[in-house]
């Protein structure tokens, strides 16, 4: 079985959300998402420093998924986020995050 994962370019709305999003997508979106019957593990990263160009965004979140079908993944992440009983300590988004981007990528190579 393939793997695919989803990344997810945010950062908090404007600088007054910036706890609120913290709240949020650090402290119950992340964690809520990982639930999700087909992710097997999410990573998120707060920007440090510039390497080359600008930076696109305050947090980068890798969401690892089972399978190779991007259509299908999205299917079941929708369902289940749709779910207001899919996961119990789920909290209701504060609308403080600003999505600036994501995809879905598909593996083609690994080392390690």
């Amino acid at each position: 079985m393939g793997k695919l994962v989803l990344i997810g370019v945010v950062d908090a709305k404007t600088e007054d959300h910036v706890q609120a999003f913290r709240d949020w997508y650090l402290g119950n979106h992340v964690e809520d998402t990982f639930n999700c019957p087909n992710v097997t593990s999410v990573r998120c990263f707060q920007a440090e420093q510039p390497f080359k160009g600008d930076m696109p965004g305050g947090y980068i979140t890798i969401y690892e998924f089972e399978g190779d079908d991007a259509t299908a993944a999205q299917k079941i992440l929708d369902d289940y986020q749709a779910d207001p009983k899919g996961w119990d300590k789920r909290l209701p988004n504060n609308n403080s995050m600003k999505i600036i981007g994501s995809g879905w990528y598909k593996e083609q190579v690994k080392f390690g």
